[in-house]
């Protein structure tokens, strides 16, 4: 098996990322008293007319002291600019017209931000095609995706909104709406007096169509950016421990004895070709990161999203099955432990060390280690240049060791040298991959259901069968046509068992709520998750604890152990405390969204809301006794 063919396969893994990423539905969370912001479509006229334009425009209207932002961020402002994406029927043409200047507003901590609040009309210009027919309709929508902040919190607003006008062979003004939109004299005039004084900082020129009602605010100096709970060079260090500390985290834990077994075998070389080792597998870190990066923030995805796929959860088994099996000595691919063929030797295996770099990352993503969560939180409120250099810091962080150990080599000198004690650790470490492979099944088998599964445990034994044929028959001292029929039945045993393992969209199952378990009475009950669950529950006044979680995520199962502790059993019962469970195994728009909330992006969260208190108490990602246990008694404060 040649270097092309092991770097097609991780081309393949990051790939599945993006194929099998699907869109998520529409939706928002709303707040818990009242809508932050509502939207409509509004327009000049009551009718169309063939080839006449008119205006349209996006009514927003914000609750008291909320806001959303304009379509260009000012500097130092940190929020999320406001987006429109219109769809008309074939034939009509949009023409984007400037939007009203933001102005100063309320924010966080009593500061000050820079968008729009009150109402605000975004507007545009549209024009029939001339063969519109007379007598018909059309539907014009416009999805909305803004930020909508008030002094305590920030939620992400997604909506398509709609209006369908009828055609006639006259435009039929609309008075109301035409005013608003500044379509008449009269409301022209009212527009330039709004206009007059132009605000300290604005995302493009003061429109004619300018129609704002602000809310009443205090006189202010210029504007200055919202206080965040921590500062972008906080955030940065956070990121970076946060990755450092992945390297030790259950995830990547199999990849460390690869990442160890590619470090002792340099010992030997020279400095130049270490560094240049410690620096491909920065690059395959940093690249990795990179692209999933982008995917969350282009998809507004989660942290650890490609993961709801089962598909790639399946192409992810059976990588770790492939992998395993060669540090288990069934077949070898070269003599280096992470090489991707015997032709990268020439090169001193910087390919391998590029792979491994890539190989770790995408083991990485479904953990939320200490200090990560809170990086990747706040991400959501970042410009994507800011939100990209947080990803940055976080594969810093993760490929540090490594590079540290390139960069100066006595420490690799320092380590036990080469020998054939190395052989009995590669087998070793292979059952950590073996393991791995376990655990990737356990996360299938939560998502589909069914033959599927079956089907996906025998793909994985005919992909081994393709190992085994490969590592018996497919040696140098083989006959050529022996070698040649070994490789294309390890070809078809593979390409077939992934064909035919390989889940799809119908095979997800549905997650139905836990079942008390009657031999153990104390055991917690667990009810599905849903946002009106939870408003019921808190009108109620009864005490809600959520436990945001994925059958991915190796941090959230560690922390279920917590919950079988008899004591915190009894706390929860004395407290009569609700226990809902929200499970992000696969994607779910709207558990997305009450993550992004709660200023997370990734599992595991557990949240506790307490009767009389607004906000939810969030407790450590990682959950203890003790810290469950202290959270459940500020219940009796």
């Amino acid at each position: 098996m040649n270097r092309s063919c092991f770097l097609t396969l991780a081309a393949l893994l990051l790939a599945a990322v993006a194929s099998h990423a699907q869109t998520f539905g529409l939706g928002e969370v709303a707040a818990p008293k009242e809508q932050r912001v509502t939207a409509d479509v509004v327009a000049a006229v009551s009718a169309a007319a063939p080839g006449q334009p008119f205006q349209a425009a996006v009514k927003l209207v914000h609750a008291k002291d909320c806001h959303t932002y304009g379509k260009i961020l000012p500097p130092g402002v940190v929020g999320k600019p406001t987006k429109l994406t219109w769809t008309l029927p074939e034939g009509w043409q949009i023409e984007e017209l400037p939007w009203p200047a933001t102005h100063d507003v309320p924010s966080t901590g009593g500061e000050l931000s820079n968008g729009y609040d009150g109402t605000v009309y975004l507007p545009v210009k549209i024009t029939p095609p001339a063969s519109a027919a007379v007598g018909g309709s059309a539907e014009l929508k416009v999805k909305v995706n803004a930020l909508v902040c008030d002094p305590k919190s920030c939620l992400p607003f997604v909506k398509e909104v709609s209006l369908t006008l009828n055609v006639a062979a006259a435009p039929v003004v609309n008075e109301a709406n035409a005013a608003a939109l500044g379509s008449t004299p009269a409301a022209e005039k009212k527009s330039a007096e709004n206009t007059a004084v132009a605000p300290a900082a604005s995302d493009t020129k003061p429109a004619a169509t300018k129609v704002v009602e602000p809310a009443a605010t205090s006189a202010a100096a210029p504007a200055t950016a919202p206080k965040i709970p921590l500062t972008f060079a906080e955030l940065l260090l956070y990121a970076f421990i946060g990755g450092l500390i992945l390297n030790i985290m259950p995830c990547v834990f199999p990849v460390l004895g690869i990442k160890v077994t590619s470090v002792v075998q340099q010992a030997g070389e020279d400095r130049r070709k270490v560094v240049l080792h410690g620096l491909m597998y920065t690059v395959g870190v940093l690249l990795s990161f990179w692209v999933l990066g982008g995917f969350a923030i282009a998809l507004n995805k989660g942290w650890g999203s490609q993961l709801q796929s089962p598909a790639f959860n399946f192409f992810l088994a059976a990588f770790f099955l492939i992998f395993a099996l060669n540090m288990a000595g069934l077949f070898e691919i070269g003599t280096s432990a992470i090489g991707v063929g015997s032709g990268l030797q020439s090169k001193g295996g910087l390919g391998g060390s590029f792979f491994s770099g890539l190989l770790a990352t995408v083991v990485a993503t479904p953990c939320s280690a200490p200090f990560l969560g809170t990086a990747l939180g706040a991400t959501l409120a970042m410009p994507a240049s800011q939100s990209m250099l947080i990803f940055t810091l976080i594969g810093l962080g993760l490929a540090s060791p490594f590079l540290l150990l390139s960069l100066f080599p006595g420490l690799i000198s320092a380590l036990p040298r080469p020998g054939a004690w190395m052989e009995s650790f590669k087998q070793g470490m292979s059952f950590l991959l073996f393991g791995t492979v376990g655990f990737m099944i356990y996360v299938l088998t939560n998502q589909i259901e069914g033959l599927p599964v079956l089907f996906a445990i025998l793909s994985l034994v005919l992909i081994a069968l393709g190992c085994w044929i490969y590592g018996r028959w497919a040696l140098p001292h083989k006959p050529a046509r022996t070698q040649n029929i070994a490789r294309l039945l390890t070809f078809l045993a593979i390409a077939g068992g992934l064909w035919f393992g390989l889940p799809n969209a119908s095979a997800k199952r549905s997650h139905a709520e836990e079942a008390v378990n009657l031999n153990d009475p104390d055991a917690l009950h667990w009810e599905t998750w849903s946002p009106e669950k939870v408003a019921a529950l808190r009108a109620a006044k009864q005490p809600v604890y959520i436990d945001f979680t994925a059958s991915w995520c190796w941090t959230c199962q560690v922390n279920k152990r917590v919950y079988s502790d008899t004591g915190l059993r009894a706390l929860f019962k004395q407290h009569k405390v609700a226990t809902l469970k929200a499970d992000w195994s696969d994607e779910n728009e709207t558990i997305r969204l009450a993550l992004e909330a709660l200023g997370k992006r990734a599992v595991p969260v557990n949240v506790l809301y307490i009767p009389g208190v607004e906000e939810p108490f969030i407790l450590d990602e990682l959950l203890t006794v003790g810290n469950v246990t202290a959270a459940l008694k500020k219940l009796g404060e």
